[in-house]
């Protein structure tokens, strides 16, 4: 299994390569329109590759989808906290239970009905 994971992962980086190799023009890249670059008195254009464009934009997405998730599941994460407590406190309630029901006796019977 560990194989295939290696295998996925080279043709993966492979084909990522070969992206960036057929994409390595460079494009004009304009953060602002020129209507607001004209009040910043600087243009904010940039020559850049496009497969920088490409891998960031994939990147970006990536993020957006992490964040966007964890956001989603966080009403099962606080639900499993709140159960883990109540876990913990039962656990601790049927100690003292067993604590209370085994004083007075023989200590070695005792130490046996706890470990049951």
């Amino acid at each position: 299994m560990r194989y295939l994971r290696y295998l996925f992962l080279a043709a993966v980086g492979f084909c990522l390569l070969i992206v960036a190799l057929a994409n390595r023009d460079l494009v004009g890249v304009k953060l602002l329109p020129e209507e607001m670059a004209a009040y910043t008195g600087q243009p904010f254009q940039y020559e850049i590759p496009l497969f920088v464009i490409i891998f960031a934009s994939i990147v970006v997405g990536l993020m957006i989808g992490f964040v966007w998730e964890w956001f989603r599941e966080h009403k099962h994460r606080a639900e499993a906290r709140l159960q883990k407590r109540e876990k913990e406190q039962l656990a601790r309630q049927v100690r003292g239970m067993r604590a209370e029901k085994s004083q007075g006796k023989d200590e070695v019977l005792a130490l046996l009905e706890n470990a049951s």
